[in-house]
């Protein structure tokens, strides 16, 4: 069979029969591939511990009829290990996974910068960023916005949503697509807190010094508000949001 080979991060994993898996993940060159993964449920496999999710990989493919078969694999970043001692940033990691996942539907089509975006996100998670550590929320929601922008759905956030008259404004409609005057605001907008509206074009455009200093109200209704604009476009919310939560 022919084989390519690509960097990866595994995004979800199935059983499949006795020993085998199949491992859905997220690739630099060929978008979103699913793939089995023969013995890897056996005490005795090379590389099972390798496919988990969160894990970055450097992986090879055989082309097979139906699903292609994953023959070898290589660690790049082990992104599990350092999340599995944190549950916040374990939980907050799986609703990475789960947009990726979403927001990349079609199989084998290029989705680079939903790659590139996810793998920074990890990295950040678990090693901080350039200017040192920030708060699991704070990289989840940055992550969110920058994802769905990517996507074609970037939230308005200077000019009204649905009229157009130049801002800022002071509410915010998931719905209407951003923010939006007090004659086109919707039943249900959320009137935002002062700083909140700065705040979102920070995370939107991953300026991560302006977001060290936002205090813990702004941060707790930009994510409502995040999860919310997200959980519209993709026309359902992520299950995945419920444990951050908790």
């Amino acid at each position: 069979m022919p084989t390519y080979r690509d960097e990866a991060v595994v995004l979800r994993t199935h059983k499949l029969g006795e020993a085998d898996r199949i491992i859905t993940v997220l690739s630099r060159h060929h978008g979103k591939v699913r793939a089995v993964a023969r013995g890897v449920r056996r005490t005795s496999s090379k590389f099972g511990a390798r496919l988990e999710p969160f894990s970055h990989v450097d992986v090879q493919f055989a082309t097979g009829r139906s699903l292609d078969v994953i023959t070898e694999v290589a660690t790049l970043h082990p992104y599990s290990e350092p999340l599995s001692a944190d549950y916040g940033r374990y939980t907050t990691g799986e609703v990475m996974l789960e947009t990726a996942d979403r927001l990349v539907s079609e199989e084998h089509q290029p989705s680079l910068q939903q790659f590139r975006l996810l793998v920074g996100a990890l990295h950040a998670l678990t090693s901080g960023t350039s200017d040192g550590p920030r708060a699991a929320d704070t990289i989840m929601n940055s992550y969110l916005l920058r994802a769905i922008a990517t996507a074609g759905f970037a939230p308005t956030l200077d000019d009204c949503a649905v009229c157009g008259t130049p801002g800022p404004h002071e509410s915010f409609s998931p719905s209407s697509g951003g923010v939006v005057c007090r004659r086109c605001r919707p039943p249900g907008s959320g009137l935002l807190a002062p700083g909140a509206l700065a705040y979102l074009s920070a995370l939107i455009s991953g300026d991560w010094p302006a977001t060290k200093d936002v205090g813990p109200q702004v941060r707790r209704q930009t994510s409502g508000l995040v999860a919310a604009f997200v959980s519209w476009h993709l026309e359902r919310g992520l299950r995945t949001l419920s444990y951050v939560d908790h």
